[in-house]
């Protein structure tokens, strides 16, 4: 999801230069840019499907326009060998960058340039689809749904919520194993806000949600929030307080203010990105509790 958002600059670009954006990727992308009014198409888990996806996709899109397989037609976010692969198999013209061997399977590479963040990545690539040299902007420009910020208001009237309100995610995700990306003061800072009259508020996944109700019992828990919602609920909070996961980018994209803490595995290239972010990565060890209680009470300059 982070990977997601983070590609949002450049899926603006696009749209922004008169292209018809055709997305291919997870199921929770239809929700996560559902606000966007773009095409999603799911991708199928076997490969074979995939391919064929993507041939139907070429068939339909060369017969609406004629001009769609004389030039590159599909832009590759993914470093990897297979996706370039699939979309050569399916006749298309991928763009993507030059890694892992697939130079030959791209009908225009891209020098990759280490060092840059993943969104400047992103950024290169529709930079040279499109031909320009335009600086990204600094707000990744997510939109929830007219129906997500509806929804959002409803959450938040059923639940007593105002606005200002404090939304936590000491989650770190499925790929996690060992817990490396948890910054471990989060139960002592739900505590802290709410001793000082905060409103405390986490989100969790369907696989976290026994967590949150144990580790956050007076935390208001609010479970089967899509995406979407997600982003319009951090519109309305004070601030979203995050570990290195994918609901920290996702704040930040909807231009919400995030305080995102990181440990030692914190690399730059996946800092959240946004307008109203506070990053806190210490050189050695984690964020204290107090340098974070601080950052969510000082109001950055507008």
């Amino acid at each position: 999801m982070g990977e997601a958002v983070l590609s949002l600059p450049t899926l603006n670009l696009l749209e922004q230069q008169g292209y018809e954006l055709h997305l291919i990727g997870k199921r929770w992308a239809v929700k996560l840019f559902e606000g966007h009014g773009w095409t999603i198409h799911v991708r199928p888990a076997k490969r074979a499907d995939a391919i064929a996806q993507l041939k139907h996709l070429r068939q339909h899109l060369a017969q609406q326009h004629p001009e769609f397989t004389r030039h590159p037609n599909l832009v590759l976010f993914t470093n990897s060998f297979s996706s370039a692969l699939e979309a050569r198999l399916a006749g298309l013209k991928p763009i993507g960058y030059n890694r892992e061997g697939r130079g030959l399977l791209l009908s225009h590479s891209v020098p990759y340039q280490p060092g840059l963040h993943a969104a400047d990545n992103y950024w290169r690539i529709g930079s040279h689809f499109v031909g320009s040299t335009f600086p990204r902007p600094k707000a990744l420009g997510l939109r929830p749904s007219a129906q997500h910020l509806a929804q959002a208001r409803q959450c938040m009237a059923d639940h007593r919520l105002s606005p200002g309100f404090i939304i936590l995610c000491p989650f770190s995700g499925a790929a996690d194993t060992t817990g490396k990306k948890r910054w471990p003061h989060f139960g002592q800072l739900a505590q802290s806000l709410q001793h000082q009259g905060r409103q405390v508020v986490l989100c969790p996944g369907p696989d976290e949600e026994a967590e949150a109700h144990a580790n956050y019992p007076d935390a208001i828990v609010l479970t089967g929030v899509d995406l979407g919602t997600y982003a319009a609920l951090a519109q309305q909070a004070d601030c979203t307080v995050s570990n290195d996961t994918g609901p920290g980018h996702l704040a930040a994209a909807a231009g919400g203010r995030v305080v995102s803490v990181l440990g030692p595995d914190g690399a730059p290239m996946w800092h959240v990105q946004g307008e109203h972010v506070t990053i806190l990565r210490p050189e050695q060890g984690w964020p204290t509790l107090a340098s974070v209680v601080d950052a969510i009470n000082t109001r950055p300059p507008q």
